[in-house]
């Protein structure tokens, strides 16, 4: 990707021009007349390519509430958001900017730190869409947590608020200072106390002793119905046969740590809502001894749902495009971040529920929601602000 550098004052002139193109107070109309098809056809060409099989587990949890129908139809909202005129101020999108999808991590230097953390649909497009989903999230888990439409659309202003304030702190802030910058926030507090737990827990070792097992033939991954299963010799094959290309893509530092594991077994996990009926295997490695394991995530990566709207040049590798995305805007990202591909097809490849956990939609009811939602306005704000 060229980028353009413009100086502050000419950055500022910029932005203000493209109120020519579309007023600050267009920005939150929406007309549903003006949708190309219809939501059922939109899910129906959405579904092609995925595992038949899957498909009905992906449309039941779907159908569990409407937040989880959000959750696993992003490509509706992007059909809507392409319809309509857009600012033309690109920054790196989310793709997928929802409440969920945002939580606790392990980074490189083994802290457990809060961020974005699904890049699936991430593409570079117009600030705007990742902000009218996040918001639209809230207003959709606030319902479910039990909060009246009232209480959801306060929490929704104090998120636009928020956002709008952090961006012009970032706007005001030098380049190294914005890449610097960490949310900090009480993590004693109820809202995100019981996410940060879980995601202490998280470890291979709590992997190990939940998806695997031991027997006479060594470890191997243990059936769990309608999550995970055993794959075939062949399919064992192709996935373990990716694994020197996806050395190539990590740093030579991180070659390293890569090098000092082996592979045991291979599984197949369905994994998220948007992402079932798409290819997703799970590697099991040891290092010195059993207590040294790691698993690694090879997920397939489809095209993101943006790039038949918006005509920026993109990665084609599926899976570089995720990393790349997912890059610009973490602060820090997984050590073994990296892709592959199998039979033609794009995988991402990354370590699997390393201390990971995001909030439950239940528990966001009262101030929390407000909370919660001003945390992910700073963080969503510096992430387009690291690359905008």
């Amino acid at each position: 990707m060229v980028v353009k550098r413009l100086s502050r004052e000419d950055a500022e002139k910029c932005g203000r021009s493209r109120r020519e193109h579309l007023s600050r107070s267009s920005v939150g109309k929406f007309d549903a007349r003006v949708r190309p098809v219809g939501p059922l056809a939109i899910i129906a060409e959405a579904s092609r390519g995925r595992l038949p099989e899957l498909l009905p587990i992906k449309f039941n949890l779907m159908a569990g509430s409407l937040f989880a129908f959000y959750r696993g139809t992003a490509e509706i909202m992007a059909a809507d958001l392409a319809a309509a005129k857009n600012t033309k101020i690109e920054v790196q999108l989310c793709g997928d900017a929802h409440i969920r999808n945002f939580g606790f991590f392990s980074t490189p230097d083994a802290q457990v730190i809060f961020d974005i953390n699904d890049f699936d649909e991430t593409f570079r497009g117009p600030w705007e869409w990742d902000v009218k989903r996040l918001a639209t999230s809230i207003v959709l888990g606030g319902r479910e947590a039990g909060e009246s439409n009232s209480r959801c659309k306060a929490a929704v202003e104090v998120f636009l608020e928020e956002y709008c304030g952090w961006i012009h702190r970032f706007s005001s802030m030098s380049t190294l200072e914005i890449a610097r910058h960490r949310a900090h926030r009480d993590l004693r507090q109820p809202v995100l106390r019981d996410a940060l737990i879980k995601a202490q827990r998280a470890s291979p070792a709590e992997s190990l002793a939940k998806l695997a097992r031991k027997t006479r033939q060594g470890w191997c991954f243990r059936p769990i119905p309608k999550r995970l299963w055993e794959v075939n010799d062949r399919e064992r094959k192709l996935v373990l046969a990716a694994l020197p290309a996806y050395r190539e893509t990590l740093a030579p530092d991180h070659r390293m740590i890569f090098d000092r594991f082996r592979a045991v077994d291979v599984g197949f996990k369905v994994v998220g809502t948007g992402s079932i009926g798409t290819r997703d295997y799970v590697v099991l490695f040891f290092g010195r001894d059993e207590s040294d394991s790691l698993f690694l995530q090879i997920k397939e990566e489809r095209p993101s749902i943006y790039s038949r709207y918006l005509q920026t040049p993109a990665p084609t590798h599926q899976g570089q495009r995720v990393v790349e995305g997912q890059r610009a805007l973490q602060i820090q990202s997984d050590v073994l971040l990296g892709w592959c591909s199998i039979e033609g097809r794009d995988y991402l490849v990354r370590q699997l529920n390393d201390h990971k956990a995001s909030l439950e939609v239940e528990d966001l009811g009262g101030k929390r929601l407000m909370e919660y939602g001003k945390l992910c306005a700073e963080l969503l704000a510096k992430g387009h602000a690291h690359s905008g």
